[in-house]
Order: C-alpha cells, then sequence, then structure tokens
C-alpha cells in the first residue's frame, strides 16, 4: 500500500490529481494539507474538499497551511483557473471543513511518527514545505520519497517565458526545497512533461465527455477556463493537466519515459524569477534532484480515463 501525503493549492488540475490518488486502490491517502497558489488559501482548502468527497474520501482529514509565500505577495492563478479555481461552476459548498492545525505541523508530525513510510507530493508553490524544512533541516530524509509537481527544465514558462507557476509563485520556497534536495529522495516532474505528455486534445476531450460519469463530467468542468487560457496563452492543442500527471508518476512509476539527475536551482532575481536552472556542465555541483522529463502519454491517459470511468456509489 502506498501511503500519500498530499500538499495543494487546489485548483482544476489539482483536484483532478486527487481523484487519481483518492481512487486508486492500492493507495491511502492519510491527509491533504493546503497552501495559496493558484487560489487564495480558503478556496484551496474549499476545492480540495470538494474533490475529495466526490471521490467518496471526505473522511481523509484537510488541514490549512500558509496564506502566502515565504517572501513575496501572494499572485494567484485564478485568470486560469476561474476565480473559484475549479472554472467558475458554481459548484455547492463542501460537507466537510478543515480539521484544526497548520498543514507545516501536521508535515513535520507526520513525517517524525511514522519515518521513511509516507510518501509526500506537493501540487502547488512548495511555501508549506519550505517553512518545515527551516524547522526542520532534515524532514526530507524523513519522508519515503518526495515528488513535487513544480519547474521547467527546458526553461518554456507559462507564467513568464522561462518559468512554472509553482516555482514562479514561491521562488525562495522552491530554492529552499531543492538546496536541502538529493535526488535518491526527491523527483521533481515539470511544465514541461505536461506540455508534451498530458494534453487533453479536442480528440481526448471527447472520449472524456463520452464516459458520461459524474467524474468526466466535473472534469471537463472544471477544467473550461483552462482550456480557454491554454487557446490565448500557450498555445497547446487543448487543455493539459501538470499536476494528474505528476500524481501519474507517483502512482504507476513505470510511466516514466525519460529523466535525469542534475543539480537544480531556482531564480530568485525579477527578470528571470522561478527559473529552473538546470546546470548539466561537466563540472557542475553535485545532483540534488531527479527531474522526469517524459512520460508516456498513452500509459498516463488510460490511467486517467479508467479512473474517471468509474461509478461511485453514494456516500451515506
Amino acid at each position: 500500500m502506498l501511503e500519500l501525503l498530499v500538499d495543494t493549492d487546489t485548483g482544476s488540475d489539482d483536484a483532478v490529481a486527487l481523484l487519481l490518488a483518492a481512487l486508486d486502490d492500492r493507495v491511502e491517502l492519510t491527509a491533504v494539507t493546503t497552501v495559496a497558489g493558484n487560489v487564495p488559501l480558503p478556496r484551496a482548502t474549499r476545492n480540495a474538499l470538494l474533490a475529495l468527497e466526490l471521490a467518496g474520501a471526505g473522511s481523509v482529514p484537510v488541514y490549512q497551511g500558509c496564506d502566502r509565500p515565504v517572501l513575496r505577495p501572494l499572485h494567484t492563478a485564478q485568470v486560469v483557473h476561474g476565480d473559484d479555481g475549479m472554472g467558475d461552476l458554481g459548484l455547492a459548498d463542501p460537507l466537510g471543513s478543515a480539521r484544526p492545525g497548520h498543514a507545516v505541523d501536521v508535515l513535520l508530525e507526520r513525517a517524525r511518527e511514522r519515518p521513511g513510510e509516507l510518501t509526500l507530493v506537493t501540487l502547488g508553490p512548495l511555501t508549506n514545505i519550505a517553512a518545515a524544512l527551516l524547522r526542520d533541516r532534515a524532514l526530507l530524509t524523513r519522508f519515503r520519497h518526495v515528488y513535487c509537481m513544480i519547474g521547467a527544465p527546458d526553461a518554456v514558462g507559462n507564467v513568464s517565458a522561462t518559468a512554472e507557476f509553482n516555482a514562479w509563485a514561491d521562488p525562495e520556497a522552491a530554492q529552499i526545497v531543492a538546496a536541502a534536495a538529493t535526488p535518491e529522495l526527491v523527483t521533481w516532474i515539470g511544465w514541461d512533461v505536461s506540455r508534451q505528455d498530458a494534453v487533453m486534445s479536442p480528440a481526448d476531450q471527447d472520449r472524456l465527455r463520452g464516459l458520461g460519469t459524474p467524474l468526466a463530467e466535473f472534469t471537463q468542468g472544471i477544467n473550461r477556463k483552462v482550456a480557454e487560457w491554454s487557446a490565448a496563452v500557450t498555445g497547446l492543442d487543448g487543455y493539459d493537466l501538470p499536476d494528474p500527471v505528476a500524481m501519474a508518476v507517483v502512482l504507476r512509476p513505470e510511466l516514466v519515459a525519460e529523466a535525469e539527475r542534475a543539480h537544480v536551482r531556482v531564480a530568485l532575481g525579477d527578470e528571470a524569477r522561478g527559473q529552473t536552472m538546470t546546470d548539466r556542465r561537466l563540472d557542475a555541483p553535485p545532483a540534488n534532484l531527479t527531474l522526469v522529463r517524459r512520460v508516456r502519454e498513452r500509459g498516463f491517459k488510460d490511467l486517467l480515463f479508467d479512473t474517471l470511468a468509474k461509478t461511485l456509489e453514494p456516500q451515506p
């Protein structure tokens, strides 16, 4: 059984990633922590609760974390995901609410209580993880592995010319995590993977609609704003799913088609803010991260469609 702790700034693609984890029979989702990023913290928390309840996992505890980056003001991606982060569909409020306690304390406590057992998956800016690292420099070593959806090691950005949103939103936090990482412990899955291997083409969207399940309708609906933004900004042939493809790597490591170990820093200066600087020189410092560079697209989409085709029993 793969035991996951997921940290998320729940926008529309994060919600789909949570569905993948919550609906996998081989996974125990032990807790979800939320952070400001795609949307302000209260909306990120609301959206996490909504996704979990839709998946029949409303009992998974959700804890709120940091409501702003380590040093910078909060800049959200609501222009991408909608004001509510879920395509502005007017979804009803979740039945549940966040548990008492701060996400940073939960990360520290869970990792210390069960060293080497939990896998940490981050889907948003790394603010909570960085804050926890400042209190426990050995934090990353206490997890079985840490997977982060972050970065653009090919320097093709989505929020700027060269930066991916999660790294750009809190570059100081990303650099704190990178500086504490080793390639044996920490894997980053960047936007380059999503842009190449996780684009929902018009044919994919037709297939999704054809499933006719509540999960499929939810996924297509909450990503409608992302589809509009992608057509106007990134020019992709459909909307892409960075957090779900990162979660797929966690759930099915055999989907990784290409990876490398490299020394990575995150740019902090204004001009290149958030750029993932990958040093591939022969005299580069030792590698600190494993970077996933390509994923088997067909395998990812099969996992996605198989999950969204499920029909769930009504919850009591």
